[in-house]
C-alpha cells in the first residue's frame, strides 16, 4: 500500500476526528497537531514496517450552515 487517505472533520464538542477510508484506524486530536501526531502513531500501530503506506493524505471536511 502506498497511501492511506483520513477524513478528518471537527467534532462538536472540540477538537478534530479522523477515520481512515481504507482500514479500521479512528483516531481523535485536540489540535491540528495533536491531530497528526496521534494520526502517525495509529498506522504506526497498524501497520508492520513492511506494509505501512509512504503517504498519508488528510482530507478535511467542513460543514457550513446557512440561515435560509
Amino acid at each position: 500500500m502506498n497511501e492511506i487517505i483520513f477524513i478528518v472533520e471537527e467534532d462538536i464538542e472540540g477538537g478534530y476526528n479522523a477515520k481512515a477510508l481504507s482500514e479500521s484506524i479512528f483516531t481523535q486530536g485536540e489540535n491540528i497537531e495533536e491531530l497528526r501526531a496521534n494520526i502517525r502513531d495509529a498506522v504506526d500501530c497498524h501497520f508492520d514496517s513492511a506494509s505501512k503506506p509512504k503517504m498519508i493524505r488528510l482530507h478535511f471536511v467542513s460543514e457550513e450552515v446557512l440561515a435560509a
